[in-house]
Order: structure tokens, then sequence, then C-alpha cells
């Protein structure tokens, strides 16, 4: 098994890892990230590195014998002027930046670029732990009921079309009208402000309507980046009336499954893989 250089921003998704890669006995570093790397991650051999510190990120994996990396959780994009790079950070830093007025998903695919060109391989979240992602079908007790198939198919549309902007991920359908679609506030956020909208536009508990639907962007860097639910979105799907969650199978990751699974079976939800659309 190569030793994993786990790149950690914030959220559950790079603790996951961390105790997966720890139970699989993977060998596993982990570089946390300034301002955005939990607490969770303190018990891991690492080190913290900035943003900008691309040189001391390599030499810290070499040191520790890493052949492979993963880049996980949460960073905002970052006020580039601000940074503090050294050597080998500067020397990328045009690049960055001119990726970044390209989208979000090219500062990505920059990103990833630089770790091969020193000769990691880059490895998915959902390569790492291969039963993180969304499977086909439902996930738990709750299958889509008939009369959401056309939410289903009209907010995995929306998603998929504001993906080819560089928009953002996910989309809300009720009654085939768009009630939000995701930019930079995420997915909590964009849930929370359907959960605000008049009550004739959405479904209420015990009479849920309309979906969220994610779906990665179509040139999206798969091995960073997927989109990802978990217990808090399933949270925001039930207050804002919804009638559960659909994604492409393979390509959503699902964090805290077990906690997803109960939550949703309890509430009622479906939560729902489907086959990626073909060109």
């Amino acid at each position: 098994m190569k030793k994993l250089g786990l790149i950690a921003g914030g959220g559950n998704l790079p603790v996951e890892i961390a105790r997966h890669c720890e139970r699989a006995g993977r060998p596993l570093f982990v570089i946390r990230l300034k301002g955005f790397a939990g607490d969770g991650l303190a018990p891991y051999a690492g080190a913290e590195v900035g943003l900008a510190e691309l040189g001391k990120c390599f030499k810290a994996l070499r040191r520790a014998g890493c052949e492979a990396v993963c880049l996980a959780g949460n960073v905002s994009r970052p006020d580039f002027s601000s940074l503090v790079p050294d050597m080998r950070g500067l020397g990328a830093l045009p690049g960055a930046i001119a990726a970044a007025r390209r989208g979000d998903d090219a500062l990505l695919r920059f990103l990833v670029g630089e770790f091969e060109k020193e000769g990691f391989a880059v490895e998915g979240a959902h390569e790492v732990m291969d039963d993180l992602s969304l499977p086909v079908g439902p996930l738990g007790r709750h299958l889509a009921p008939e009369e959401t198939t056309a939410d289903v198919a009209r907010a995995l549309e929306v998603a998929r079309a504001i993906g080819r902007l560089d928009v953002g991920q996910g989309a809300v359908v009720c009654d085939g009208l768009v009630l939000a679609v995701e930019a930079q506030e995420g997915t909590d956020a964009m849930l929370a402000r359907v959960a605000e909208l008049p009550a004739a536009l959405r479904g209420r508990p015990g009479a849920p309507r309309g979906v969220l639907a994610k779906a990665p962007k179509p040139i999206q860097e798969t091995r960073v980046d997927l989109p990802t639910i978990g217990r808090a979105t399933v949270e925001g799907v039930a207050r804002a009336g919804l009638a559960g969650i659909v994604g492409e199978a393979g390509r959503l990751l699902v964090l805290d499954r077990e906690e997803v699974i109960g939550l949703a079976d309890e509430l009622g939800l479906f939560v729902v893989g489907v086959e990626m659309e073909t060109a």
C-alpha cells in the first residue's frame, strides 16, 4: 500500500479518510492546512502548512515517504494578495491566479497538476475509501415516490447545467419550479434559503415535496471536490420540506453514512443514486 499524504482542509471528510486509513492499516501522513483543518486530525502524524507553502508541503511529504496524496476537505478561495508563499509557492502563484480567474474547477485542476509534477499520485477520496460514494438505487429504506420523478429529472438537469458554467453543484426543484441553485454559499445555506420560502412553493414536515439534486461539474477533476452530503444535508432537506436527495451514483460522497441512512429513514426521506448521464 502506498503511503498516503492527506492534504486536509475543514469538515468531516478528512477525518473519515484518516480513520479509514487507520482501520485499513494504510500508512498515513496528514498535511493540516492552516486555518482550515480541524482538531480531529491532531492525533495523526503530520505537519501544519500554509496554503501557499508548497515547498514546505512537498518536502514534508517526501520526508514522510508518501507516494500518493489525497486532497480533501473544505478550503475557501483565498485572497491571493494576503498569502505568504515560500519559494516553490511563489513560482506557482501566477499560474494559480490565472487558473482561479477561469473558475474553481480550473484552480483545483491546477493544484492537482502541481502535485503530479512533483511525482505524487493523486487519489480521490472515493478511491481511498471505495464505500464512500453513493451507490445506484436507494440508500436506506425509502424509494423516490413516482410523483417525484419529474422533479428528480429536472433537479439533476439544473444541477448539471450550473455545473457546466462552473457555478455550483446543487439545485432544488419542487413541482417543476426551480427554488434554488447552489453557488459559493454552499448546500446548507441554499437549503436554509429554501426553508424560508412561502409554504405554497415547497413541502412541509408530514407532506414533503421537492428534491435536492447534487451533481459534479461536467469538466470537474473528480479526484477533488466531488459533491458531498452528510447528516447536516439531510437535516436541511427536512427543514426545507423536501422529499429527498438525488445524486449521480459513484460521484456523490456520503459522509457519516450510517447516520445519514438512519436519519433519512427516521424522517421518511429518500436518498437515491442514479446512473451518470452519458453524452
